[in-house]
């Protein structure tokens, strides 16, 4: 699977979660390493635990 395709896949869970589970960056990091047991990451520079929170990032909180 493509790098972009895990973030679809990825990105797509998240904001299938219910509004009040996924607020705060706790929240995140738990579904990030849960994701990270589901998907494996390409080879980088950062780890896979900083990519995926920098995909939910943008997504976390309020809105």
């Amino acid at each position: 699977m493509t790098k972009s395709r895990i973030r679809r896949a990825v990105i797509r869970e998240w904001m299938a979660l219910a509004p009040t589970q996924r607020q705060s960056a706790q929240q995140a990091l738990a579904f990030a390493a849960d994701a990270i047991e589901r998907y494996k990451l390409p080879r980088s520079r950062r780890t896979p635990c900083a990519v995926i929170m920098a995909w939910l990032k943008p997504r976390t909180g309020r809105g």
